[in-house]
Order: C-alpha cells, then sequence, then structure tokens
C-alpha cells in the first residue's frame, strides 16, 4: 500500500463522539511506552503524526487519522500507567473497552509488543479478552532493531508457545521497527489485504 495522503481528523473523550463515517478502522494500542507514536509515524512516514511524549501515558483521548481518504487509523490510549491514579487507570479503560467492544467501524486491532520483553501478564490478559470477545486482532512486536536476530526469534518463540496454551490459532502476527522501518510494508499491506476483502463481501 502506497501513503498518498495521511490527516489527523479529530480526538474524541468516547467512542460516540467519534467521527461518524462507515470507513474501515484500524487501531493501534499497546502497554505505555511500547512505542506506538513512533510506530504510527514511520507507517505514514509523518514524523508528527501522531504525538510521541518521554512521558508514558501521553495519548488519553481517541485519535482519529484519515488515510487515503479510504480508511482510518486510530490511536488508542494505552494500558499500564504505573504512575496513573485508579481513577484515571479506570476512566482509560472504560473508554478503551467502550470503543473496541462496540464501535462497529473497527476492523482490525493491532496490539503492540515491545520485542525486548517476555510475555507480560498484562498482555495475556488483555490479548485473551480480546478473544472471549470476538475481536479481530493482529499482534505487533515493536523495537526489533534493539535485538539481534536470534534473539528476536527467542522472543517470538516464547509469545507463540505461551499463546497456544491457550489459543488453537495464533493471531496475525509483526515485527516492526519504527528507526529501521522494518516490518512497515508487511503491516500496510496487510491493512490493504484486509480492506479488500472487506470490499467484495
Amino acid at each position: 500500500m502506497i501513503i498518498k495522503s495521511a490527516k489527523f481528523v479529530a480526538s474524541s473523550p468516547k467512542s460516540e463522539q467519534c467521527p461518524q463515517s462507515r470507513l474501515p478502522e484500524y487501531a493501534f494500542i499497546g502497554r505505555s511506552n511500547v512505542g506506538k507514536s513512533s510506530l504510527i509515524n514511520m507507517l505514514m512516514q509523518q514524523k508528527g503524526l501522531a504525538k510521541t511524549s518521554a512521558t508514558p501515558g501521553k495519548t488519553i483521548l481517541i485519535n482519529h487519522f484519515l488515510i487515503n481518504e479510504a480508511w482510518y487509523l486510530v490511536d488508542l490510549p494505552g494500558y499500564g500507567y504505573a504512575r496513573a491514579s485508579k481513577k484515571a487507570i479506570a476512566q482509560l479503560s472504560a473508554l478503551v473497552n467502550d470503543y473496541i467492544t462496540n464501535r462497529e467501524q473497527l476492523t482490525m486491532l493491532f496490539v503492540l509488543l515491545d520485542i525486548r520483553h517476555k510475555p507480560q501478564s498484562i498482555d495475556l490478559e488483555f490479548i485473551t479478552r480480546l478473544g472471549h470477545a470476538g475481536i479481530p486482532f493482529a499482534l505487533v512486536f515493536t523495537k526489533a532493531d534493539k535485538l539481534t536476530k536470534s534473539a528476536v526469534e527467542k522472543q517470538v518463540a516464547n509469545y507463540q508457545k505461551t499463546l497456544l496454551n491457550d489459543w488453537e490459532e495464533l493471531p496475525p502476527l509483526f515485527l516492526t521497527s519504527a528507526e529501521s522501518r522494518q516490518g512497515r510494508d508487511a503491516l500496510l499491506d496487510y491493512i490493504e489485504e484486509v480492506n479488500n476483502y472487506h470490499v467484495k463481501i
């Protein structure tokens, strides 16, 4: 897929206030500091499209970006803020849950995972909830450039082994790096493939 245009459309505090459009939406979510904004900017080839910050938990709204006038990239608040108050965590969790369970336009949810870390319980619990709710999702490993090829393969194998304990079939998996642009074509081609499938049906 060639990105011809990518523009910010809206930030919404509630899912019902999101853009009133029937275009398919591809949402990105992950633990705090997983590199979500950097990945989005790399995919869209716009350095400042999604705001990056050294402070975890920067995204607190549902951000919509219109891509190629054909689909939306959605930047969702993350999870796992160690420094956030219980009230703030509960509000963000409710916001995300409302979007991913009730937003009819959601076509695919990309769950970002830092390849440098072993499977974390908070990620596995979130992934399990998605499976039980029947929400289509894919796993996107970030920061692949930070490890050797063998270390990356070992980490991926750890995830696959852990997930196979509860899943008969693994979700789509992508290896990415915002720095080296690894995985950009594969991820965008996958979105195009899913888009084409939905157009046919």
